[in-house]
């Protein structure tokens, strides 16, 4: 069986760095953007089975980023899950409105992350 691809847009390098950390043991490849729009580049060429996506990026956020993969043939069904530390049930909701699938709140805790990866990975 195939490794699930997943992609990582994130900012900080530190928490690039912790994904990479928790998902590679897990038999994940693992692909990262440092911004929405390179997120966005790679959701396209790299065919992801799903995206970890920060909504806290520079110029373009991680919600906008996610309405522009729903928008775009090749990313509609994507599989978007929110890391943030943005954590109120608002946060929750516009995650939701924009397309998002789930949402797991920084910090990272590697047991609900992982089961938020499987949920959504088991369904796509």
């Amino acid at each position: 069986m195939a490794k699930a691809k997943i992609l990582v847009v994130e900012d900080n390098p530190l928490n690039r760095e912790l994904f990479a950390a928790m998902l590679e043991p897990e038999g994940y490849e693992v692909v990262m953007a440092a911004d929405a729009r390179e997120g966005i580049d790679l959701a396209i060429s790299e065919a992801p089975d799903l995206v970890l996506m920060d909504i806290g990026l520079p110029v373009i956020d991680g919600l906008e980023a996610t309405r522009r993969l729903r928008q775009t043939a090749a990313t509609a069904g994507l599989k978007i899950v929110v890391v943030s530390a943005h954590a109120l049930e608002s946060d929750r909701r516009r995650a939701e409105a924009a397309g998002c699938d789930g949402f797991v709140t920084k910090p990272i805790r590697r047991a609900e992350l992982l089961l938020e990866i499987r949920r959504h990975l088991v369904t796509s």
